[in-house]
């Protein structure tokens, strides 16, 4: 391979037709598309710049990216602008940086596992979203499933993710931190079998965190298996610190919401008129950040939750007005999907003790999830009823219902009825029946698949012992 100069600035140009065919290239760039099987008169072989190139004519707009691309034994760093002209589009590739290929990382002493060299049951990749990219072919015959279906799916569609004894998840403190992943105990779906899964970081050529290379243990007796509780530490590790979450919401939700706007505006057109692709892209993008800045909201819940300070502002409030505004805050989003939202009457009264924001959030959620899962035409009913010594508001729908089997799982850490559904990010019900059981009350499920599903939120109607603070 012909070498390359580290941070050459030079620009090297391209010209591919409508359809994708390499008309006419500079000699760095026609050899780097020789080295990868094509010639002059066929499709451009080098799949990211034949991307890059289809993007910009189907969109009709000038489009730049960074890209890596393997060539020979080496990956190269590229920065390639595509111009739509006419019936062609032009290319323009600068950058030619060399970089080191990935080798894997050197095993963590601390982690007591060097997982690459040991007799792991199976092995697995995910992206920086824990989306599955790659599993071993031995996990087939070991474990009974498919490795090819779960590729681009999320990691907890094929584990149960349980918690250590001090009730974290060892997962995600090494997703927050950057860090490799030691013992994290789970289950296999379907079978239920203990498993323990350990990962090193991957990351890409910025060096920003990329996913996990992992690998899968299963373990006949999990009685015999140490808690990670009870591995040494590092001072500090045991839990996401205030400070650490405050960071990350600060550092996250300007850009998101800045990123939110500016998609948003493109989608409407506010500035003018684009491509109807572009509108849709911009469209998707900014639902993207809509989801990214709900994870965010619901780490901060997750890491507020789980301190053993937690404590609530209780109060008398009234239930049927705090379900009246949590259905009103979601008509638009019940409007756009056709569905229908009844809330309690307007005169209607009932009165509890609890925290006015976090049963407002709570509703929010649970009104949120109903329209979410229910078909066009469909309908939500939002009922609040006063007993003797405790109060309930009834969230119902008719969507497809949640089966008996599932009912326990949807309430636990990162979990959802059909992880390869849009939706959120399966933290939403746990926080919720947290924050339900903090104000001394509940939040439990009745359901069955095809006829819907009724959750129900109950809290006392006076002030509990104890209820200060959250009760496990």
């Amino acid at each position: 391979m012909t070498g390359y100069t580290t941070g050459d600035t030079a620009v090297a140009l391209a010209e591919v037709a409508g359809d994708g065919v390499l008309l006419s290239a500079d000699p760095i760039l026609l050899a780097l598309n020789s080295r990868a099987g094509g010639v002059i008169g066929a499709p451009i072989a080098v799949p990211q710049l034949a991307m890059i190139a289809r993007l910009a004519r189907r969109l009709g707009i000038a489009v730049s990216r960074s890209v890596v691309i393997a060539d020979d034994d080496v990956d190269l760093d590229l920065w390639v602008r595509a111009q739509p002209e006419g019936d062609t589009v032009g290319l323009a590739v600068s950058g030619w940086r060399e970089l080191q290929p990935w080798r894997p990382a050197a095993p963590n002493p601390g982690a007591g596992v060097d997982f690459l060299s040991s007799g792991a049951d199976w092995r697995w990749e995910t992206d920086a979203a824990l989306r599955l990219t790659f599993v071993s072919p031995d996990a087939g015959p070991r474990m009974g499933v498919d490795p090819l279906a779960l590729l681009g799916k999320p990691l907890t569609s094929l584990v149960m993710l349980d918690s250590g004894d001090d009730g974290a998840l060892p997962i995600l403190d090494a997703v927050a931190r950057r860090q490799p992943l030691d013992a994290q105990p789970a289950r296999l779906r379907g079978s239920g079998r203990a498993i323990m899964l350990s990962a090193v970081v991957r990351r890409d050529a910025e060096r920003a965190f990329a996913g996990f290379i992992g690998s899968g243990q299963l373990i006949d007796d999990p009685a015999d298996v140490p808690s990670p509780a009870a591995k040494p530490r590092p001072a500090g590790a045991d839990q996401l610190s205030p400070t650490f979450t405050a960071g990350l919401d600060r550092a996250l939700r300007t850009p998101l919401a800045r990123i939110v706007a500016n998609a948003d505006s493109i989608h409407a057109q506010t500035d003018g008129l684009v491509q109807p692709d572009y509108a849709d892209y911009a469209a998707d993008i900014a639902n993207a950040g809509r989801h990214l800045l709900a994870l965010v909201d619901d780490l901060v819940d997750l890491q507020a939750v789980e301190r053993p300070d937690f404590a609530l502002l209780l109060e008398t409030i009234d239930m049927a007005d705090i379900a009246r505004r949590a259905a009103g805050l979601l008509a638009v989003r019940a409007g756009n999907a056709n569905v229908t939202i009844t809330r309690p009457a307007a005169e209607a009264r009932v009165v509890a003790h609890g925290d006015f924001r976090r049963v407002l959030q709570i509703l929010v959620n649970l009104i949120g999830n109903a329209v979410r899962y229910s078909q066009s035409g469909g309908a939500v009913m939002v009922t609040a009823h006063a007993g003797s010594d405790q109060v309930t508001v009834v969230v119902a729908d008719t969507g497809k219902g949640v089966a008996p089997a599932d009912h326990a799982r949807i309430f636990e850490k990162f979990e959802r009825v059909d992880a390869s559904e849009p939706g959120g990010n399966g933290l939403g019900l746990y926080i919720a029946r947290r924050l339900a059981r903090a104000m001394g009350g509940d939040l439990t499920i009745d359901s069955a698949i095809g006829e819907g599903a009724r959750f129900v939120l109950s809290l006392p109607t006076q002030a509990t012992r104890g209820q200060d603070q959250y009760q496990a």
